[in-house]
């Protein structure tokens, strides 16, 4: 449609230059009427015309006939009628009606009209094309690992789910996969906005269009097509864009009526001014056509589509997926956000938050470098916290399990043992500075002992890792006036300590996930509009219940099911960004809003010529041209939405 309305506003540019010249009211103004007069031109003015009615004129007499048939007059209405009636006339005249043609007016008309509306389909082009982006993101061709070892360049139409793919430093990653073999750093800023490399290695997930870094990964592939993360991404955004809004709603019925207003406008003031009676039929038609063009609610008709195809878009590129626009917009007057702790406020993975050597001859280093050189062959959470904490590993030999209690083994020829506070107690062994030990558990953390022989060497806390970013979006709803409520299954103990540590307003713990629901009805009872930010699969019926739901992390489909919010990254602070933009995309709605609105109403009285006296008189052409502005500046004021962080 693009090139289409191009091609037929260069085609109708040319036809109105002689269409110009040919005008009788021109020629008079240039004094130009002996010179560019001639026998018949009248009737070579009247085919000119006609050709650019028919071809530029037809998309508008299309739709006319097609809101008509569908009983839904609006825009396209407007302008087709205008023209038809400014157009109808002129020939009328041209075939013997005394009166004056205004085919220069009708051609100017036209002219304006398609380039307006080729303007505004390139701002609606240019909206959606961080969706396009996104389709391109995939590789055309990838290296396939065969069972043999051997390799193959194929196509992506040729790859399947299960492949095994080699993809080398600085490739794009060809579909969603698990990494088998290999590390490096992966770009994924054009999926997730985050603009760090991330370290991949082994059993790590790949999203299907980011870039490998420095090193060669060998990658399993779990989704390709409609099954892959890039794939669900794009859909879910155009769904967004597809979802009508309450704003949009009143936009519609706003422009519907404002069409018939212009209609009645339009008619009235045909009939006042043959009453009054000034220069004829001529002079009432083409204040009723100016007032028909200018009342035109082509900015209203795109005040609300183009906000929603920025946002949407804009949002997308930014980690928020908008599936539900209606409970986007309720966004902006949240009163309180819940949040589940594991894997939401934390990270869902346990990281050592306390060293407390138990003697002088020993320090928080060696202390962890012992306890990780034993832990190194375990695949217990606890001990990958304790392994990635420390700063190098020993050498360890005949390591082995002490079933139920913990890991020990030779480091360095002494034996170094790992173990809960129960060993010790079980076995007669005496810590020697128990208020530590209690002060530690009793804020929730998981403490292990460091046993040299039998000898306890200190103690080593251990918690779900606290999100930085959950402090800091903690710290900015409160800024906001929202209240924090953290909402989980974690014992009271663990809940108010990691609470306490972020800043949370109020806990709930000890819930089950099938209760979590029932606990969002509470607070929503207690006047608190409510957003849910969870993981979206022990959280689902929660995120349902709540007034917005937002799901932390897209990569589950139990999220893109429930949720009417996706944050693409495990980030907290993104919660808050969602509160900003529904905002920032209210705010723009409004003011796209009221700039076709208040535009109309002080304009409809100005084409009807109520300066007429003070000789301000707008004729079709520039009543189209000051149409054309407004939409314009809607689409420009829609462009200018950004999000907020």
């Amino acid at each position: 449609m693009i090139v289409d309305f191009r091609k037929r506003f260069w085609v109708s540019l040319g036809l109105t230059l002689p269409i110009l010249l040919l005008a009788p009211m021109i020629q008079e103004w240039t004094g130009m009427r002996d010179t560019l007069a001639f026998s018949g031109d009248h009737f070579v003015l009247f085919g000119l015309s006609t050709i650019l009615f028919f071809y530029g004129g037809w998309p508008f007499l299309k739709g006319m006939f097609s809101e008509l048939g569908d009983h839904n007059p609006g825009m396209m209405t407007l302008i087709g009628f205008a023209i038809s009636v400014a157009f109808i006339y002129s020939a009328i005249v041209s075939l013997g009606l005394p009166g004056k043609t205004f085919f220069w007016e009708l051609a100017t008309l036209i002219d304006v009209m398609l380039l307006g509306h080729w303007i505004e389909m390139k701002s609606v082009m240019g909206a959606s094309k961080a969706l396009e982006a996104l389709t391109r993101l995939m590789p055309s061709r990838t290296t396939r690992i065969g069972k043999d070892g051997t390799t193959e360049e194929i196509t992506l139409d040729e790859l399947k789910k299960g492949d095994l793919v080699l993809i080398r430093p600085g490739e794009k990653v060809p579909a969603d996969g698990i990494v088998q073999e290999g590390r490096s750093s992966v770009n994924e800023a054009m999926i997730t906005g985050e603009s760090a490399p991330v370290e991949k290695q082994a059993d790590d997930e790949l999203i299907g269009g980011s870039i490998n870094g420095e090193g060669s990964l060998k990658v399993k592939v779990s989704g390709t097509g409609e099954d892959s993360y890039l794939s669900r991404m794009v859909s879910l955004v155009e769904e967004a864009q597809q979802s009508k809004s309450r704003t949009q709603n009143f936009a519609d019925r706003a422009a519907r009526w404002l069409t018939a207003i212009a209609l009645i406008s339009g008619t009235l003031t045909f009939l006042i001014w043959m009453i009054v009676g000034n220069d004829g039929v001529t002079f009432a038609i083409a204040r009723a056509v100016t007032v028909m063009v200018i009342a035109c609610p082509h900015a209203l008709g795109l005040a609300i589509p183009l906000v929603v195809a920025v946002s949407t878009a804009q949002s997308a590129k930014n980690g928020l997926l908008i599936r539900n626009r209606n409970a986007f917009e309720r966004a902006r007057n949240l009163s309180a956000i819940v949040f589940d702790k594991t894997g939401t406020l934390t990270k869902g993975e346990f990281g050592v938050t306390d060293t407390h050597p138990l003697h002088d001859d020993i320090d928080n280093e060696q202390l962890l470098r012992l306890a990780a050189t034993v832990e190194q062959e375990s695949e217990h959470p606890i001990a990958r916290g304790v392994v990635d904490a420390a700063d190098g590993l020993g050498n360890l030999a005949d390591f082995q399990s002490i079933p139920g209690s913990g890991v020990e083994g030779k480091v360095d020829g002494e034996t170094i043992k790992v173990v809960r506070p129960s060993f010790l107690s079980e076995h007669g062994i005496s810590l020697n500075d128990g208020s530590t030990l209690d002060n530690l558990t009793g804020e929730g953390k998981t403490v292990v002992v460091v046993l040299r022989g039998e000898k306890p060497l200190g103690l080593i806390a251990l918690a779900d890792i606290v999100r930085e970013e959950s402090k800091q979006a903690v710290r900015k709803l409160h800024d906001l006036g929202i209240r924090t409520i953290m909402l989980t299954g974690d014992n009271k103990k663990v809940a108010e300590s990691v609470a306490k540590e972020i800043g949370i307003d109020d806990v709930i713990s000890d819930v089950r996930p099938d209760e979590k629901a029932d606990q969002i009805k509470r607070i929503q009872s207690d006047g608190f509009v409510t957003a849910m930010v969870g993981d979206g699969v022990n959280d689902a019926p929660a995120l349902a219940t709540a007034d917005v739901g937002i799901a932390i992390g897209a990569g589950t489909d139990v999220a893109a099911e429930t949720a009417d919010i996706i944050l693409v990254r495990d980030n907290p602070l993104d919660a808050v960004s969602v509160v900003h933009f529904s905002a920032a995309t209210h705010r723009k709605m409004i003011q796209n809003l009221w700039w076709a609105t208040g535009y109309n109403a002080l304009a409809i009285p100005l084409a009807a010529g109520v300066l007429f006296w003070a000789g301000i008189i707008l004729n079709p052409a520039v009543g189209a041209a000051l149409m054309s502005v407004s939409t314009v500046i809607v689409a420009v004021n829609a462009r200018l939405l950004r999000v907020e962080k």
